[in-house]
């Protein structure tokens, strides 16, 4: 049984999410999002994703982590957050010695619905399929999150091979 955490960074929301997968079948453990406020200084809400992220860590030992690469669409001023919570996700997750793997959002929605230019209904409206759920998990942020742990766990044998050549 293999565990992996996804992440799906965000200064004011960052989802996270763990999958349990015996190879071809995936088990949804927990997921949720850390959220800030806005009113807040950026360096505390920094801490604060860097705490939470380091507790969930601890309760749920991940073995290896998916995240969502940095995506600048319209506008740089707005992946500038993003990038400072991917950041601090990193760091938690190096401090915690868990292997990292990045993977841009064509290659999460790829994974999940077999179309990279997928809507984001789709894309949870399969995570929700692939992890048995009765309902498509809430918040969008986590269910984002368990997209980017299930790409990584279709990405492991590629990963794994790569690793050993």
């Amino acid at each position: 049984m293999t565990r992996v955490m996804g992440i799906d960074p965000g200064l004011a929301s960052t989802g996270w999410g763990v999958v349990d997968s015996d190879g071809s079948r995936y088990r949804h453990v927990d997921h949720g999002v850390i959220s800030t406020d806005a009113h807040v200084a950026v360096g505390l809400r920094l801490r604060t994703i860097f705490g939470e992220l380091e507790s969930i860590i601890a309760r749920y030992r991940p073995a290896e982590a998916g995240i969502e690469s940095l995506y600048f669409a319209r506008n740089a001023t707005s992946a500038i957050p993003v990038a400072q919570a991917r950041g601090v996700a990193f760091l938690v997750l190096s401090l915690a010695d868990v292997p990292t793997f990045e993977y841009p959002p064509q290659a999460i929605k790829q994974s999940i619905v077999g179309e990279g230019k997928a809507d984001k209904h789709q894309v949870q409206e399969l995570v929700r399929v692939l992890l048995g759920l009765a309902e498509i998990p809430r918040p969008d942020h986590g269910a984002d999150a368990l997209a980017a742990a299930i790409c990584h766990l279709a990405h492991r044998p590629l990963q794994e091979r790569m690793s050993s050549v």
